[in-house]
């Protein structure tokens, strides 16, 4: 597909994937769009203008400051409207004349990229974090007691993916910081407050939900595909001193979690589906799929910026997962707990086999216990050293992807945010 709007080689914004967003203008009022090359599409603008009228929908969702209702209606009908929007951006469809030759149109509609703000797309209402990580999960319990397996230290880890309920409070969009949290450690067997001296990154990916379900119902796992809406990037903003003393993540990861600016939707990451690496062992009754590629081959590249230099920290996979969305889908309903649009699903750390694959610094740096060294992006000779994160570092994650065709690529835009000093 090409585009009579120019879309640079690198962009992350092709035709191939027309992400959703939430934006505003100097007129400070959010609504939503879709990215496309250096510009976004208002398509508050173009339901006003009618665009939309013959799809049978409320268009009326267009003009809300939320991707939720949006994203409710379903996957048939969010596809019809990015279908919509593929033919009137292609340059060989005759339904570009809509907007590419309406020249009052495109000043309203068609908006630069780097003149808007962007904000949380959806209304986070639930967060979910799960733990479905080989890699991540082998490298923690080899932490916790040296040479141990996985499954000695969590005999169910491969029969239904693990988790913890996040805070939605704080989730965040691309761009905010977050402050260095306040809590308790543990030293000489005794409680200490204060801030965290073991502050960390993690890479992850996240579904974001579409429909729902109703509460006492179970959504099918060959089903579950289709209540998705689209993907973000991720980064759970770990304390891991306050970490080691709680029965389950609280305040060690209650302060913050940053998401990627824009939802990839659902079919734009069809092409890059795969089997999974280390598959896990589901109870056939509700957790078999019948689908082979159930999970995403997408690289995610971590990098540290420091006085406006970056380093390379890691370079991970969402591949290395042994639980699909659909399976987590299916056992997060599958007591009858109703997810609602807007819902966000992660994977957990998507670290790697190796050393330059692992996604925190909990892996990177072996607990602390080893200085890790990163090369600058530029090819210089600088390095840089961390076992944590320290104050003013920014962290950003970026994942492209190039369409089967070889005409556009497929991305996230960036995930990125500064730690910035707690108050004592």
């Amino acid at each position: 597909m090409a585009s009579w709007i120019a879309i640079a080689d690198d962009s992350d914004f092709s035709l191939h994937n027309l992400p959703y967003g939430v934006f505003s203008c100097a007129d400070k009022c959010p609504r939503i769009g879709v990215a496309v090359g250096d510009h976004v599409l208002d398509m508050k603008g173009l339901a006003e203008k009618h665009v939309f009228d013959d799809l049978d929908f409320d268009v009326s969702v267009l003009e809300q400051k939320t991707l939720n209702a949006f994203a409710g209606l379903g996957r048939e009908t969010t596809g019809r409207v990015r279908r919509r929007l593929q033919r009137l951006l292609d340059i060989r469809t005759s339904s570009a004349s809509e907007l590419r030759d309406n020249h009052e149109r495109r000043k309203q509609c068609l908006l630069p990229l780097d003149s808007v703000t962007m904000h949380l797309p959806v209304d986070v209402s639930d967060y979910t974090d799960f733990f479905i990580g080989l890699h991540h999960a082998q490298n923690s319990a080899d932490f916790l007691k040296k040479g141990a397996d996985i499954t000695q230290l969590m005999p169910y880890f491969w029969e239904a993916p693990a988790a913890y309920h996040g805070r939605a409070s704080s989730v965040v969009v691309s761009g905010t910081p977050v402050h260095r949290p306040k809590g308790q450690i543990r030293a000489n067997e005794q409680a200490v407050a204060g801030l965290s001296q073991q502050l960390d990154f993690e890479v992850e990916f996240a579904a974001v939900i579409g429909t729902g379900n109703e509460l006492g119902s179970a959504i099918d796992v060959d089903q579950a595909d289709t209540h998705i809406f689209g993907f973000v990037l991720l980064n759970d903003w770990s304390a891991r001193d306050f970490q080691k003393n709680e029965i389950a993540p609280f305040a060690s990861k209650n302060f913050g979690t940053s998401i990627s600016p824009w939802i990839v939707p659902f079919e734009a990451l069809e092409p890059f589906r795969v089997p999974p690496t280390g598959a896990g062992r589901p109870l056939p009754d509700y957790l078999a799929q019948k689908v082979t590629n159930s999970v995403y081959d997408l690289p995610i590249r971590a990098t540290l910026e420091v006085s406006s230099q970056k380093y390379q920290m890691s370079h991970c996979n969402t591949k290395h997962a042994i639980f699909s969305f659909a399976q987590m889908i299916a056992h997060h309903t599958r007591g009858g707990c109703p997810l609602r649009p807007g819902n966000l699903l992660a994977t957990g750390t998507m670290s790697g086999p190796t050393r330059p694959e692992q996604g925190c610094f909990l892996e990177l740096s072996k607990v602390g216990t080893e200085v890790y060294e990163m090369t600058a992006t530029d090819f210089s000779e600088r390095k840089l050293s961390r076992t944590f994160l320290e104050d003013g570092d920014t962290v950003e994650f970026t994942c492209q992807l190039q369409s089967s065709d070889g005409s556009g690529k497929v991305g996230f835009g960036t995930c990125r945010g500064q730690v910035l000093p707690g108050n004592e």
